[in-house]
C-alpha cells in the first residue's frame, strides 16, 4: 500500500451577482480570471457554482417557457465558454461548472459539466431535488420557478474515477438531503462538489432567513461527515437583480470540518489542499458501512410498521 497521500489541491471559485443583461463573454472573462489565479496557486481542479453562466433567470415567470431560452446551454463547450476549456487545458487545471443544459430533444437541466486536467470532458451531472414552484406566484417578492424551467434528473447520483480519486456532483437542493450523500457515499466517493444559487429570503418561511447560512454549512458538513469525504460548497452570492443570495463558499474536510472559506460575497477564490487519504480515516472507522450499517434492519421495521402518518 502507498504511503504517499493523495493531495488534490482544490479551490472554489465563488461569484458575485450576474446581471440580467450581462454578456455571455462578460460572465466567461470572469470565471477565465479565478481560473488564472487558480493556476498561480497551484491548484488542480476549480469548482465553479450552479448556473455560473447566466444570472438565477427562474425568479422570473414568462407565460411561454421558451421566454428564457437565451440562458441555455445547447452544447458545451459553446464558442463563448471555449476560451474557459482552451485556458484549463493550457493551465493543466480541471474544473466543475454548473449551467443551464437545453438538449437536442428539447429536454432542461440544471446541469453540471467536469472537466479533467486534460481538458476532456469526465461526465454531465443534472441536478435531482428540483425546489420551488411550476407556476406564478405573483405574491412572492421574487419568485423561484426551477420546477418550470427545469426537470428533475433520473440520472441520481453517480461517481466518476477522476483528480486521483472518486469523486461526484451535486447542485444546490441536493445538498440539503442525505441521499445525495449516502448515494455517492456507497459508491466510496471522496470528493463531492456542489454549487448553489440560495436567496436569502424565503417566502414559504421567513423565519428560516437568518438561518440560511447555518443550514448551508450544516447539511454540507453532516453529508461530509457521515460519509467519509470532502465536500466543495460553491456559491453565486451578493445582491443579483435585487435578491440578496447567501455566499459563504466552503471546503470541509471528511471530519466535518470547514477547512477554507470564503469572506467576501463577490468573485473570490479560495484554496485548500485536500488529503484523499483522509477519507479513510472515517471510511475504515466509525463509518465503515460493511461492518456497521445495516440496512435490511431498516428496511424490516419500514415493513412491519409502515409510514406514520401525522394526526
Amino acid at each position: 500500500m502507498s504511503t504517499t497521500p493523495r493531495m488534490l489541491r482544490v479551490g472554489a471559485a465563488q461569484l458575485g451577482p450576474i446581471a440580467k443583461d450581462e454578456p455571455r463573454a462578460d460572465v466567461v472573462e470572469r470565471l477565465r480570471s479565478l481560473l488564472a489565479q487558480a493556476g498561480t496557486h497551484g491548484v488542480e481542479l476549480v469548482v465553479f457554482p450552479e448556473l455560473a453562466l447566466s444570472t438565477f433567470f427562474p425568479r422570473w415567470y414568462t407565460e411561454d417557457i421558451s421566454g428564457h431560452d437565451h440562458y441555455y446551454e445547447t452544447e458545451m463547450p459553446s464558442a463563448e465558454t471555449q476560451p474557459l476549456f482552451d485556458d484549463a487545458k493550457r493551465l493543466g487545471i480541471g474544473f466543475a461548472l454548473g449551467y443551464a443544459e437545453l438538449t437536442p430533444e428539447g429536454e432542461r437541466f440544471n446541469t453540471t459539466v467536469l472537466v479533467e486536467r486534460d481538458g476532456t470532458i469526465v461526465a454531465n451531472f443534472r441536478k435531482v431535488h428540483m425546489p420551488g414552484h411550476d407556476d406564478d406566484q405573483p405574491w412572492r417578492p421574487f419568485q423561484h420557478l426551477e420546477r418550470r424551467y427545469f426537470q428533475e434528473s433520473d440520472e441520481g447520483f453517480p461517481v466518476h474515477r477522476a483528480f486521483g480519486g472518486i469523486v461526484g456532483m451535486a447542485t444546490c437542493n441536493d445538498r440539503r438531503w442525505p441521499e445525495t450523500y449516502r448515494e455517492m457515499g456507497l459508491q466510496g466517493v471522496e470528493l463531492i462538489m456542489i454549487g448553489y444559487n440560495t436567496p436569502i429570503h424565503y417566502a414559504p418561511d421567513p423565519g428560516q432567513n437568518a438561518l440560511q447560512g447555518f443550514h448551508n454549512h450544516l447539511c454540507m458538513q453532516a453529508g461530509a461527515y457521515q460519509n467519509g469525504t470532502w465536500v466543495v460548497g460553491v456559491a453565486k452570492g451578493g445582491t443579483e437583480e435585487g435578491v440578496e443570495s447567501l455566499a459563504q463558499s466552503a471546503i470541509i474536510a471528511p471530519s466535518g470540518q470547514i477547512v477554507a472559506q470564503a469572506v467576501s460575497t463577490g468573485d473570490e477564490l479560495i484554496v485548500a489542499d485536500c488529503d484523499l487519504d483522509w477519507c479513510a480515516n472515517y471510511k475504515d472507522t466509525l463509518f465503515n458501512f460493511a461492518t456497521y450499517r445495516r440496512p435490511e434492519l431498516y428496511q424490516r421495521i419500514t415493513s412491519q410498521k409502515g409510514v406514520i402518518e401525522p394526526d
